[in-house]
């Protein structure tokens, strides 16, 4: 039975390149996908395409294909088949993604490769079209935002992909597709799957959610110490499916390689993001993770059956970016004797100088990190018998002050920092490492919409379209 063995070479938009080069190298893969998008990254990626036509992809994009390409055409130069690469590093602009790689390929000794852009997901230009839906975190309408958006990009599903590989795509640029696709589409492409084979495509989106956070499906973000053990984290290494035609899915990594494959890992990674495991909507289909059964066949390889899937409900996820003000912050340390006291009143202090902004001021957040940041109970843990030396107890070496308010008004929210770093002179004794920032806030909103009403088109660019 053919069987395809497909690597995910990054799990989000900055993840690390050496354990992806490791798996082309040595992996024996077919494919590689390089899962690189979230909601905000692509809203932020639409506002540099806004300041630059010809930006707008992923930052890491040249990066990784420069490290990539020397693999490929050592591939090439022994007479086998390079590893095909799908990725949605195009984010807000896929055909610019397409020319950045197209001209480092060239540069690497790689005219033959064939290169396509998958086009269609961003419906910003329509997006007033939708202004009567209610935005699902909300559940007000979309009109009540319509002037503070800055991006609009559907989840599109496979189809793109599959047009790109059957018109003899070597690497696939997508912008905002559903990640499960990034797997999902060179399945279609392999076996031959109908795109209404509901069974076979809800195996297929089990096994690109399992491939789509890069490591964790292999003991990255899993560790614990002494409760969830991982071996040699600092190899971390990137997994491995392997996929059979009838949509068997064995979950592995290189021998050689750290981190670990069993079925508490593969479990976490399954549950992971899915809000009904019965009902996984998808652009491509409805998939159903209830009756997957996991079994560990030897040392990091878990196999994967029973995942199915119902029809999809024909629309399309849209993730919105829109201006939701500015968030100002300071921070500045206090240490040694008495510390936690004059961190205290230094917060005090701060409180009383924010007060003629209260009105501007949405959300304010004073914290001692370290002592109350996660729990906000103060002075917790430090009366503990824990914290207890000869009966008497002990205060912490030192307590770091952040200060954070969010506004409409830049002004404002720069406030917080300059309070802040004025408690270098105007506050308690032994203020230090004081640092001050605003930034602009990119919040996501998420609306429906009919899939008929997105245009997916496959921009393919070979060697002859560049001369």
């Amino acid at each position: 039975m053919k069987t395809i063995r497909i690597g995910s070479g990054a799990g989000y938009g900055g993840d690390r390149i050496e354990p992806a080069l490791d798996l082309i190298r040595s992996g024996n893969l077919d494919y590689i996908i390089f899962e690189c998008l979230a909601e905000r990254t692509i809203a932020l990626a639409q506002q540099r395409k806004m300041t630059d036509p010809d930006l707008g992809y992923n930052e890491f994009l040249e990066y990784r294909f420069e490290k990539m390409f020397p693999i490929l055409k050592e591939q090439i130069d022994a007479g086998r088949t390079p590893v095909k690469i799908i990725t949605n590093m195009g984010a807000a602009n896929p055909s610019s993604a397409l020319r950045a790689v197209r001209a480092l390929a060239c540069a690497a000794g790689l005219p033959q490769l064939r290169i396509a852009a998958v086009v269609g997901d961003d419906v910003f230009g329509r997006i007033g079209e939708y202004s009567g839906l209610t935005v699902l975190e909300t559940g007000l309408p979309l009109a009540s935002i319509e002037d503070k958006i800055v991006s609009a990009n559907a989840y599109i599903g496979a189809s793109g992909i599959v047009q790109a590989l059957e018109q003899g795509a070597d690497i696939v640029i997508t912008g905002r597709v559903a990640d499960p696709a990034l797997v999902l589409g060179p399945l279609i492409h392999e076996f031959g799957w109908a795109m209404d084979d509901w069974d076979k495509l809800g195996k297929g989106t089990a096994a690109g959610h399992l491939l789509e956070c890069g490591a964790q499906v292999c003991g990255g973000y899993y560790a614990d110490p002494g409760y969830k053990d991982v071996p040699a984290p600092w190899n971390q290494g990137f997994p491995i499916a392997e996929i059979t035609e009838d949509g068997q899915i064995t979950i592995t990594k290189l021998k050689e390689a750290g981190g670990l494959v069993d079925r508490h890992t593969v479990t976490e990674q399954l549950i992971y993001e899915i809000h009904d495991p019965s009902r996984y909507l998808t652009p491509d289909v409805t998939a159903d993770f209830s009756q997957i059964w996991l079994e560990e066949d030897g040392k990091d390889r878990v196999i994967v059956r029973d995942a199915s899937g119902s029809p999809k409900n024909g629309l399309y996820k849209v993730s919105i970016g829109y201006r939701d003000g500015f968030i100002g912050e300071g921070e500045i340390t206090y240490g040694g004797s008495g510390c936690m006291a004059r961190a205290e009143l230094a917060a005090k202090i701060v409180r009383h100088r924010l007060v003629p902004w209260k009105d501007k001021i949405q959300e304010l957040r004073v914290d001692l990190i370290g002592v109350n940041s996660l729990y906000g109970s103060g002075r917790a843990g430090l009366d503990d018998a824990d914290a207890v030396v000869d009966g008497m107890a002990v205060e912490p070496e030192e307590v770091r002050l952040r200060v954070a308010l969010r506004s409409e008004d830049r002004r404002t929210a720069a406030v917080a920092g300059e309070e802040v770093e004025a408690l270098y002179t105007n506050g308690p004794a032994g203020g230090g490492g004081a640092r001050k920032y605003v930034r602009s806030i990119i919040s996501v909103a998420s609306v429906f919409i009919p899939e008929n009403d997105v245009d997916i088109r496959v921009v393919m660019e070979d060697e002859e379209a560049v001369k």
